[in-house]
């Protein structure tokens, strides 16, 4: 406003200058509302970037990878608090390797019969007076060292060639040629080379082109990255049958764990799912994460199912699941590290989730399944207790209130354990079942077509259960790929 404009306001008298003074107070006091609302959408929004901010590959599902870089202070700041730590608690953290009292593991002598060569070796002279032993001295004596040394043979590769040859009819002068039986006109390699390639693949991670090469290398055999895709394909049609009879089985267990991870065809995003036993895993690709593929995964599985806290599983019934708890843990660090009563309950669950673990282990030796009930019985009230009273609607509980009513949704979930032999807290069979593909998905970027998917999942599916089993995964698929050969029965994974 001018001088001229408020000059004429004065003059205009004393109920124009009322006026536009009210006029003035309105729009000031608007204005202030306007402001105090903008103020508490930013706190808001502060809030949840600095939430966003403290999560770290610690407390939540971030990769390490994600973790911001930190400047040479902060690195030094936390190399001298974990010195600290390590000099507080010397005496009560373990050191890296055997633990005293541990039974060694170390490589055993293999018998005598299994022996190829054995050489015998004798001291030149003696060690106190300098003698030198001659031929007829050295001779070998009841008590002696072994040392035992492993070695390839030099690796050939054994070539075949089949011949295919033509015979005149004497009766009817007819040329007939002879004909391959239908394995074997299949392919240029054997079983035992083909289960060779798709092992390193499928176990060992190693591309197409990098296994061509791997092939010349080691055993001296031409084989082209297409000749390698085609082994991998004709492998996964063998896999067909076997790995369709193990998801079977697997879905018939009492109890699965559940995942699922990030997977790329053809550049485009997909999702590579698990379903993991104590024996055996399968594996499925599917277009997301979402609940139509987990149902396309299990069915109608009428068992226990162990899994994070993914969306997906909230159609789940919780009496038939069980929550992974070190998804918890990390849960509650993350809300430790808060501020105010959002870190208060953070510690406290934190607190819960240790006991919890404390008695799980110990029930590991024990066994006693009514007295892990009676440790797991306050814990458990106590956790309804912390989490009810953060599920309150207040400005103070805002951060972790929607964290603690998902708990008190899925309760029966988090205990399911405690009762029903055969599940554990955690999900981290799932976990470790994928954690082969996700490196391998790092590597090689995914794959590219349907059929590339569908050699994943069976050959990722027969390599994880092989493992479980403790079997070999060359070995089995050379079984395998040897009676497909031959048109007898395929051996079965479970």
């Amino acid at each position: 406003m001018e001088r001229a404009e408020a000059e004429a306001i004065y003059d205009a008298g004393r109920e124009a200058c009322v006026e536009f003074m009210l006029d003035l107070a309105q729009r000031f006091e608007e204005l202030a509302e306007r402001s105090e609302r903008q103020i508490a959408r930013l706190q808001a929004r502060v809030e949840r970037l600095e939430e966003e901010l403290r999560k770290d590959s610690r407390n939540s599902s971030k990769p390490p990878s994600s973790d911001p870089p930190k400047s040479r202070q902060e690195r030094r700041a936390e190399a001298r608090e974990k010195a600290k730590e390590l000099l507080r608690g010397e005496a009560e953290q373990r050191q890296p390797g055997a633990q005293p009292g541990h039974r060694g593991s170390g490589r055993r002598l293999a018998p005598e019969d299994q022996i190829d060569e054995i050489v015998d070796h004798f001291p030149e002279s003696c060690g106190r007076c300098g003698h030198g032993f001659a031929e007829s001295e050295r001779r070998p004596s009841s008590r002696f060292g072994r040392h035992q040394v492993a070695e390839l043979p030099l690796i050939a590769v054994r070539m075949t060639e089949h011949r295919t040859h033509r015979l005149r009819c004497p009766e009817c002068k007819a040329k007939t040629t002879a004909e391959l039986r239908e394995g074997l006109r299949d392919s240029a390699f054997g079983p035992r080379a083909q289960a060779a390639a798709v092992t390193m693949s499928a176990r060992n991670r190693i591309s197409r082109r990098d296994m061509a090469e791997l092939a010349d290398d080691l055993f001296g055999l031409e084989m082209s990255v297409g000749a390698v895709d085609a082994i991998c394909q004709r492998a996964s049609a063998a896999l067909d049958e076997p790995h369709e009879r193990l998801a079977a089985s697997v879905l018939g267990s009492p109890a699965i764990n559940v995942d699922e991870t990030g997977w790329r065809t053809a550049g485009e995003g997909r999702a590579l799912w698990t379903a993991t036993t104590p024996g055996a895993a399968i594996f499925r690709i599917g277009a997301d994460r979402h609940r139509d593929r987990l149902e396309e995964l299990i069915g109608d599985y009428e068992g226990i199912v162990c899994s994070d806290r993914w969306w997906a599983y909230d159609h789940l019934d919780p009496t038939c699941r069980q929550a992974c708890w070190a998804h918890l843990w990390r849960d509650f660090t993350r809300h430790a590290e808060g501020l105010a009563e959002q870190q208060a309950f953070g510690a406290a669950g934190l607190e819960l989730t240790k006991r919890l673990f404390s008695a799980w282990h110990a029930f590991a030796e024990h066994g006693d399944r009514d007295r892990l009930r009676t440790e797991m019985a306050p814990i458990e009230a106590e956790l309804r207790l912390l989490c009810e009273r953060a599920a309150r609607k207040s400005k103070r509980t805002r951060l972790h209130r929607v964290f603690a009513n998902n708990l008190l949704k899925i309760w029966p979930a988090l205990w399911t354990f405690v009762t029903i032999p055969g599940v554990e807290p955690t999900n981290n069979a799932a976990e470790r079942s994928l954690r082969g593909p996700v490196i391998q998905r790092k590597l090689s970027h995914g794959t590219r077509s349907e059929d590339g998917e569908r050699f994943v999942e069976r050959a990722l599916s027969a390599s994880v259960t092989c493992r479980l089993q403790s079997r070999s995964l060359f070995a089995y698929l050379a079984e395998l790929l040897t009676a497909r050969s031959r048109g007898q029965p395929l051996p079965a994974l479970a």
